[in-house]
């Protein structure tokens, strides 16, 4: 029979043995098209706020893989949008929102209310092969351009990039707009959905699409549990040359981090080893590790071999779930769907104080930078409307003078002008006709010290002429007036003066601080204050250590405070614990002062991704609690964790309180002036005097509330220094009754000294000083040490007096 098939195929003309079967690839293309769609919606800038020119649209493709509305598409497509539209094949349009959300393997589902639609059949996984003719349809570049085909074969199947899970290969032409969309087999079959997210534009016959398996996986996990709930054992590993180039390894991962109190770290796995194999699955590179880790599910026990210090061994651990993953949710769910434009009907400036009415077809076209002034234009560019503001203008303008300001605004032919007393908001006005035959109606309002301006442009004379367009003109300028209602919902705010700023990191973290707060960031330090100087937001990021859990942190910098201070000068509410950005977190509420003014610290302490993350607002205690309440609140609500934003060179950054001292000291020494001292490491001194290179007559050594001097002096004679000392001491106190001190002659140094000891009982920062003069060889010495009271611990004296025991002049004795 098959003989008998052959030879009648074989006896055809051409064109009736192409007619007996199909050509595979249109049947292909035939078979799938219908499960194609098209995703539309309203860009979102980093800044998140939403484009102003509503008719400004981002595009994506998807494919419907549920007939009850399900579409599979790119997380990185939806992120970004918002108002989303679902196009089918057909030209039918449907509301869409994105139900279900994982950007680490890039994948969400949007649902439309709709039934019956044509669900795409997917290949088996075990189905993919280099070398297969594979085809990949979508809506690339524009819209126009909806389901578009481009053809290529399958170039390689366990390729990584960027992704942790695998990704196929094609040399299909995947252009921006293509992603979401299927890549299907000759079968009409989805092997896998495209993406552009891990291929640099611009790069010809390169584009990689998300495997089926990968795909059916993140859906199972999306209809079962609503997220993907990922498994989580708390290693950081590390690949081997040959993996990290591409080579083939049979080397397995290297522990660098083991988080505190993970699976892991439960189990005994120890920073160092060598995981071999997961279940018996040799594991060889991070790809494998996170494919063979997509079988299981927190709650699953597997078992581990790795190569540790002392030899092989396999060890049983529960998997946990990813707190990444655990903490999910989609692209700001809040606001899911919704355009910046849904609801509004009327446009303002909250700064400046005005608003109108905005019909449908009105898109802003230009603003200046300040917000002063700002244009809007109709979208069959029939008119435009032009505002501007001018400030600092006379409050007491009489109907002349406005009607005479309007008047210098231009310098065309005048067809009506005057004075029109409206009770609410009385205006000049003045219409006009352009030398080039567009007509225009200006209006000028004054309001305090400002003069609001409004033009409407009318190009073509017929539109002008029009009665009924005439009058919808004078509407809309009719709406305008010198007020915004803040209460207003359907008012939309086009302010340039925003309320926040998000400051974008290198760390993977994201926040809000207030908009007119300036920047001050050092290191791996970045801090934000308002324009007094008197609150501020910083946050300082640095690596965890293996072993180091949240808790032991927190309650060490909180014990840092408690050693620091005296009892009476500082406070601390304790460790809470609570979640910032999805994340376990502790906080905790720190004062201190130096006497009279207290200094409040709110400080949020968090490790996520082997970084810890110290969030501290800081502000005087008298600030008022409502207002520091809402700016904590806000912040800590704006708080995101971004691992593809973490920049990639960022490596191990030490944290130094877990390497700082306080009981270790340096030797320094003044060759030049002939001395040397013991000096605490945690003491610091200024940039200029840290150049050993040159000695310096006077060296100064800071703690907080407290300083260690010394200064020589080989011009002046000992007793031309007491006296000047002795002078300023007796003049201070005649001036300040606080000011108590005594004189006396002493030994100290190996010889006598002249002794000042001084007890400032100001209530603002009471202190003590103690200061040593006396001469050896041919210079005068000067040591002083001052302590505020604050601050006099028994840790800190037993300090300042190891310093004093252990400075040594050679220059002789006198």
């Amino acid at each position: 029979m098959l003989a008998f098939v052959f030879f009648l195929a074989g006896s055809l003309p051409p064109a009736a043995a192409l007619a007996a079967e199909p050509e595979p690839l249109p049947a292909a293309i035939a078979k799938m098209t219908p499960s194609v769609v098209a995703i539309i919606g309203k860009p979102v800038s980093s800044a998140k706020t939403v484009d102003n020119n509503r008719f400004n649209l981002a595009h994506g493709t998807g494919v419907i893989v549920r007939t009850d509305g399900y579409i599979i598409t790119n997380a990185h497509v939806v992120k970004d949008m918002r108002n989303i539209v679902v196009v089918t094949s057909e030209g039918v349009s449907y509301p869409g929102k994105t139900t279900h959300y994982d950007e680490e393997s890039d994948l969400a589902l949007v649902k439309i209310e709709a039934t019956g639609l044509p669900a795409a059949a997917f290949a088996a996984s075990g189905d993919v092969h280099v070398g297969q003719t594979v085809m990949a349809i979508g809506t690339p570049l524009s819209f126009a351009l909806r389901n578009s085909v481009s053809a290529g074969i399958v170039s390689g199947i366990d390729r990584a990039v960027h992704s942790r899970y695998q990704l196929i290969q094609t040399d299909a032409a995947i252009n921006p707009g293509n992603s979401g969309g299927a890549l299907i087999n000759m079968q009409g079959q989805v092997v896998g959905i495209n993406t552009l997210k891990y291929v640099s534009l611009g790069v010809d016959s390169l584009g990689f699409a998300i495997p089926v398996d990968t795909v059916q996986y993140v859906m199972g996990q999306f209809f079962k549990y609503g997220k993907v709930k990922r498994p989580y054992l708390g290693l950081e590993l590390e690949e081997s040359w040959e993996a990290v180039v591409g080579l083939p390894t049979k080397e397995g991962l290297k522990v660098s981090y083991v988080e505190p109190d993970s699976p892991a770290a439960l189990a005994g796995v120890k920073k160092g080893d060598v995981l071999l194999s997961i279940e018996g699955k040799a594991i060889n590179s991070l790809v494998a590790y996170y494919e063979v880790l997509k079988k299981y599910i927190p709650g699953d026990r597997i078992s581990l071999r790795l190569q540790g210090a002392s030899g092989a061994a396999v060890l049983d651990i529960t998997v946990a779930e990813d707190p990444a993953s655990a903490s999910a949710k989609g692209p700001d769910q809040d606001n899911a769907g919704i355009d910046s434009d849904q609801g509004k009907t009327r446009i303002g400036d909250s700064h400046y104080g005005w608003s109108m009415d905005y019909p449908s077809g009105l898109i802003k076209a230009k603003q200046s930078p300040t917000g002063d002034s700002i244009g809007f234009g109709d979208s069959k560019g029939e008119f435009g409307v032009f505002i501007d503001v001018s400030e600092k203008q006379s409050e007491d303008l009489s109907a002349y003078g406005l009607l005479q300001k309007l008047a210098s605004r231009t310098s065309n032919t005048v067809l009506d002008k005057q004075y029109v007393d409206r009770p609410e908001f009385p205006y000049a006005r003045l219409t006009g006709k352009t030398s080039g035959g567009a007509y225009f109606q200006m209006r000028a309002f004054l309001k305090q010290d400002r003069i609001y301006y409004i033009t409407l442009y009318v190009d073509k004379e017929e539109n002008y002429q029009n009665s009924f367009k005439q009058n919808s003109y004078n509407d809309l300028l009719d709406t305008f007036g010198p007020r915004f209602d803040e209460q207003d919902s359907s008012l939309k705010d086009v302010s340039v003066y925003q309320n926040k700023n998000t400051v974008s990191t290198e760390y993977g973290i994201t926040y809000d601080v207030p908009g007119d707060w300036k920047e001050d960031s050092h290191g791996s330090v970045i801090s934000h204050s308002n324009k007094e100087g008197t609150e501020s937001i910083a946050l300082r990021v640095t690596s965890a250590s293996s072993g180091d859990t949240l808790k032991d942190w927190a309650g060490r910098q909180e014990q840092k405070l408690l050693r620091l201070y005296e009892p009476d000068y500082r406070t601390a509410s304790g460790l809470k614990e609570t979640t910032v950005g999805g994340v376990t977190a502790y906080e905790d509420v720190l004062g201190s002062t130096m006497g009279d003014k207290w200094n409040m610290r709110h400080v949020f302490y968090l490790i996520k991704d082997k970084f810890k993350y110290r969030l501290e607002f800081a502000f005087p205690k008298e600030t008022d609690e409502q207002h520091i309440e809402s700016l904590i609140l806000d912040t800590v609500k704006s708080v995101k964790f971004d691992k593809e934003s973490l920049n990639k060179t960022v490596g191990f950054i030490q944290d130094d309180d877990d390497l700082a001292d306080p009981s270790k000291t340096y030797t320094y020494t003044n060759a030049t002036y002939k001395y040397s001292v013991q000096v605490p490491e945690i003491w610091s001194t200024t940039d200029y005097e840290r150049d050993t290179s040159v000695d310096s007559k006077y060296k100064t050594f800071s703690f907080i509330g407290g300083s260690f001097t010394i200064e020589a002096d080989d011009r002046t004679p000992l007793d031309d220094v007491v006296k000047r000392v002795s002078q300023n001491y007796k003049k201070s106190a005649d001036n300040d009754a606080d000011y108590q001190y005594t004189e006396s002659d002493s030994e100290a140094f190996g010889g006598e000294v002249k002794l000042y000891e001084l007890a400032y009982k100001t209530k603002a920062s009471p202190y003590t000083q103690k200061e040593y003069i006396f001469h050896r060889g041919s210079i005068t010495y000067t040591v002083r040490v001052r302590i505020n009271d604050a601050v006099k611990t028994v840790d800190h004296a037993n300090r300042i007096e190891a310093c004093l025991a252990s400075l040594k002049i050679t220059a002789g004795t006198k």
